[in-house]
């Protein structure tokens, strides 16, 4: 790296769908960004693997699989909560492919989701994807693959 040149890193995004500000997430600790910034994708199919938004190791896939951490292999700690309030569910509707400790490539299959199910449940599918070390982040944009991170 050359002095004053930043890194620049892509996440992906988790699924296939639209991708929306955090801003826009109706839920006030997504949309006020009090985990850290980010953006979230509304899904376009009732059913759809989550996949890893970017090369490194999943730091925690929760046992409830509404949610998993992983830290990058530039060092990015990145939250995938899928849908809002999904906790609830207790692990209904939602698959393991993916298993906490393991290293995963960007793109990789880490939860399978039927959002049929999930929806029929009455819980809003909209999945925030979060940067959490915000120390490490000079910018993100998002564009139409997920977002470009400017690391510091």
């Amino acid at each position: 790296m050359f002095f004053g040149r930043s890194k620049k890193v892509q996440l992906i995004q988790p699924f296939a769908g639209k991708i929306v500000g955090l801003s826009e997430v109706p839920d006030e600790m997504f949309a006020q960004k009090m985990l850290g910034d980010g953006f979230a994708v509304e899904p376009s199919a009732d059913s759809f693997d989550v996949v890893a938004p970017i090369s490194g190791t999943l730091l925690k896939v929760f046992s409830s699989l509404h949610a998993f951490a992983m830290k990058s292999d530039e060092g990015l700690e990145i939250l995938v909560h899928i849908g809002l309030e999904t906790v609830e569910l207790k692990g209904a509707g939602f698959t393991e492919l993916a298993h906490t400790g393991e290293h995963v490539a960007a793109g990789t299959p880490v939860v399978h989701v039927d959002g049929a199910k999930v929806k029929a449940a009455g819980y809003n599918l909209v999945t925030p994807v979060v940067l959490t070390n915000q120390a490490q982040v000079k910018s993100i944009a998002i564009n139409s693959e997920g977002a470009q991170v400017t690391l510091n």
